[in-house]
């Protein structure tokens, strides 16, 4: 024995994961801040220009969600952004004691939130997954 590394067979989930690199953490940390100022301009914007400013908040959500697993190439980079979306919207929903809120009780409101949420799943699910190395994983090959 040579000390060679086995090469490893088997299916792709029952692999050890790999550690994520330096870069991959701080995109990752970016597109979560991101998510939040995306969150914070998609709640100023829904509310200002009812119908048109939804959709444009949302498409702005969704853009950012499919463009973070996109460029990092797997759904992290769908639920990073998301995971800051969900937690500035949760901070902004929140009264403060002076009663002052960001998020009436009207329906593009409730559309905001919910459409947000739904976008993000949807987002992180159509975002690529872990695909195995090689061509001999292919079936028929």
């Amino acid at each position: 024995m040579s000390g060679a590394v086995p090469e490893r067979r088997g299916p792709v989930l029952a692999q050890p994961l790999h550690r994520p690199s330096a870069g991959r953490i701080a995109a990752c940390a970016g597109l979560f801040l991101l998510g939040a100022v995306v969150a914070l301009a998609g709640a100023l914007v829904q509310s200002g220009w009812f119908p048109g400013g939804l959709l444009l908040a949302l498409a702005g959500a969704a853009g950012l969600f499919l463009g973070g697993a996109r460029a990092l190439g797997s759904r992290a980079g769908a639920v990073a952004p998301a995971g800051g979306w969900v937690v500035a919207v949760m901070l902004l929903t929140a009264s403060r004691p002076e009663g002052d809120f960001l998020f009436g009780a009207g329906i593009g409101s409730y559309l905001y939130l919910l459409g947000g949420m739904a976008v993000a799943v949807i987002c992180a699910t159509l975002g690529p997954g872990r695909q195995p190395n090689g061509g001999a994983v292919r079936l028929g090959k």
